[in-house]
């Protein structure tokens, strides 16, 4: 199991800390975020992504995933006008050609609130639209959507592995795949290795952290209520082979470069 390093807590500093640390913390991937000051897809286009490509060079640190910000402001595919779907849609689109461009395998897509007046019908007829056109266009370029539930204070839509199934259903792809971010069923007192049996290979990527048990709280690995050493000797033991970010995110800003090094000592010697 590879373990990727997310640069999301790396906003506030040069992104050169994130390749770096990395490096030095022995961490066998990045997955860059994809939101400013470095890693958002309309900058990337406009020549950022040289940026990117020189950094996975001079650190020999592949981006194999990147998680554009697709789910809130601005875009959110899954509420507004038609034209606001749209336009989502292309802004996904482009990150898919930045992601390709840097040779990353993997877009993490999510679902943003589809707002308190939607119906079943009215979420999932929008959601089966929008990703049907994103897998089409991914298909034509040869790339990958990972599709990742997330919990109900991020989404109203695709929160579990039964939505995740649902949607496979729908749209039939090897282009269309799934991840899982442990938090979502730990708080939804939903159990995190039924995904590996519901979805089977189409499960190819994990968010690992730890959880408060109360909210969407991403914790540091070890620090929270979560058997989380128990879950890594279960992937082991599953034979689990997909890669797995550590996902720490805003509650760590401050100190990306001590708490980045803490995760993946924590991580490794839990799969020990």
């Amino acid at each position: 199991m590879l373990i990727g390093l997310f640069t999301s807590g790396y906003q506030r500093n040069p992104i050169e800390h994130a390749f770096e640390d990395a490096k030095r913390f022995g961490y066998d991937y990045v997955e860059l975020w994809g939101g400013r000051p470095s890693g958002y897809a309309p900058d990337l286009k406009n020549g950022e992504i040289h940026e990117i490509l020189r950094l996975i060079d001079r650190y020999e640190m592949p981006v194999k995933g990147y998680s554009p910000e697709a789910n809130n402001y601005p875009f959110n595919y899954m509420i507004g006008s038609e034209a606001q779907r749209q336009d989502a849609v292309d802004y996904l689109k482009l990150c898919f050609d930045m992601a390709k461009a840097m040779g990353a395998e993997w877009t993490l897509v999510s679902t943003g609130h589809a707002g308190y007046y939607a119906t079943y019908e009215e979420m999932w007829g929008r959601l089966v639209k929008t990703i049907r056109e994103l897998t089409t266009y991914a298909e034509s370029i040869g790339h990958k959507i990972l599709m990742e539930t997330t919990t109900p204070w991020e989404t109203n839509v695709l929160k579990n592995a039964n939505d995740m199934v649902q949607l496979f259903e729908r749209i039939p792809s090897e282009n269309l795949v799934g991840m899982l971010d442990i938090v979502a069923p730990f708080v939804q007192d939903e159990s995190i290795f039924a995904y590996f049996d519901k979805i089977g290979g189409k499960l190819q990527h994990l968010h690992i952290v730890d959880s408060n048990g109360a909210d969407e709280t991403h914790v540091l690995p070890g620090e929270g209520i979560m058997p989380l050493k128990e879950a890594m000797q279960e992937l082991k033991y599953i034979g689990y082979e997909g890669t797995a970010t550590i996902e720490l995110v805003t509650a760590y800003i401050r100190e990306p470069r001590l708490y980045g090094k803490k995760a993946i000592d924590a991580v490794r010697a839990m799969l020990e």
